[in-house]
């Protein structure tokens, strides 16, 4: 049904606390009943200058069903000026997107079928995945069943291992890229989208620990034990974390002091001990475990059940990371989930996916940086000081300016390493990219 005109005449009549409207973008909200639960007070609803409103809130916030609800009609003779990003669509604010995806630009790395990788994950992320983050980045949960079976129907934790054998009759992003196709800048593509959601802890515990686990498993685990849990993890039904840092021991890896002991007929392992700031411990069902032996360091694949115990611990990014103090109290591992040799040379196992690892770690910390600055060039345009946008202060477009040059630098340096990666083999990585 068609909005209501009114004149500004109109909407000046209805200027008291109890019969207020106001105009924001050519939309007339009546806020009468509203006007006294403003958590920003009173005063600045009823300013005569009621722009300083607009230029305290993000536009986003209007868009809510609550706001939304309050709007009774339009201004007669006006046309709205600002149009959010629609769902799936690339922004266009300058900066907010990196040069391959923005329009006028050319590049050597990215192909037809990236751009369709990147249109599927764009969409997933809007429509799903950022719904469920800001509902449960506060309240300590693992991601909803919808993104579980969206992660398992596009794929998602199988892309984050890379590209290889593991992909093979896999539905990717919908068919949008074959397995065989899939290199790390698909990877890379993924892990940007997935950092655009405004919620940092929701982020690492909705496919962090897959991420940084399941590498040992794939390249290590015996192959029946291999096959069994790549399955259930790549399909959606079981979680894996990494459990590596101990109180006593972080960067130092060889300081472990969880223990293992071989039974005396070889049959099983006993483990006891902890382990600290587990990201998503309190959800895992799996937990890929350094352990120290009587000859050197041990990796075992251990499954949640009697003797393992998680605690959960609050960290400064949210609780939905499912950070976790895990326990292990003489539980018995079958040595057939002992992951690579079991002489002292889980050290290798452990260093293995560091490289990886922290490469994802720059994919996602880029994507979240771009849509800072994208943020901000909005927030300076919208914000007013002293009668004039705040971006027309040198200073702040001087640190705007530092800012984008910042992530448009890393961004070049991390497609160009990402190149190298799609063109080198492991030993070459470790030799000439890890430093």
């Amino acid at each position: 049904m068609a909005m209501k005109e009114f004149t500004k005449e109109d909407v000046a009549k209805h200027t008291k606390q109890d019969d207020l409207w106001i105009i924001v973008d050519s939309k007339v909200f009546d806020l009468s009943k509203f006007a006294q639960m403003h958590p920003g007070g009173l005063s600045v609803l009823l300013d005569e200058e009621i722009e300083a409103f607009f230029s305290l809130h993000r536009y986003e916030v209007l868009q809510r069903p609550q706001y939304t609800r309050l709007q009774i009609g339009t201004v007669k003779g006006e046309k709205q000026q600002i149009f959010p990003r629609g769902i799936g669509a690339l922004s266009n604010v300058p900066y907010a997107e990196p040069t391959w995806l923005t329009p006028g630009y050319h590049t050597p790395y990215y192909k037809d079928n990236h751009r369709a990788f990147q249109k599927v994950i764009r969409n997933f992320v809007d429509e799903i995945l950022y719904p469920d983050a800001q509902a449960l980045q506060e309240k300590g949960k693992k991601p909803g069943s919808k993104v579980l079976e969206g992660f398992a129907r596009l794929n998602v934790h199988a892309i984050r291992l890379g590209p290889g054998e593991h992909l093979k009759g896999r539905s990717i992003m919908g068919g949008s890229v074959k397995p065989e196709e899939v290199d790390y800048f698909h990877e890379l593509i993924m892990s940007q989208e997935m950092s655009r959601i405004h919620a940092r802890g929701y982020h690492d515990g909705a496919a962090g620990g897959n991420m940084i686990g399941l590498p040992a498993i794939k390249n290590f685990a015996r192959p029946e034990i291999r096959d069994r849990v790549l399955t259930e993890v790549l399909d959606g039904k079981k979680m894996v974390a990494l459990a590596i840092t101990e109180a006593f021991a972080g960067s130092d890896v060889a300081g472990t002091k969880t223990f293992a002991k071989k039974s005396a007929d070889g049959k099983y392992w006993s483990v006891t001990g902890t382990k600290k700031w587990i990201t998503n411990g309190t959800f895992a069902d799996y937990f890929v475990t350094g352990c120290r032996t009587e000859k050197g360091m041990v990796v075992l694949l251990i499954e949640r059940g009697e003797g393992v115990e998680t605690k959960h611990i609050n960290t400064s990014y949210g609780p939905a990371s499912g950070t976790a103090f895990v326990t292990f109290d003489n539980i018995k591992v079958p040595v057939e989930y002992t992951l690579g040799p079991d002489n002292g040379g889980g050290l290798v196992v452990i260093l293995s996916n560091f490289n990886h690892e922290r490469w994802a770690m720059c994919c996602s910390s880029l994507g979240a940086q771009r849509l800072i600055v994208e943020e901000c060039l909005k927030w300076t345009m919208q914000r007013k000081v002293f009668g004039k946008p705040l971006n027309s202060q040198a200073v702040i477009r001087a640190r705007l300016a530092a800012m984008i040059s910042r992530v448009e630098s890393a961004q070049a340096w991390l497609e160009n390493i990402t190149y190298q990666m799609n063109n080198m083999d492991y030993k070459q990585q470790s030799n000439l990219l890890a430093g």
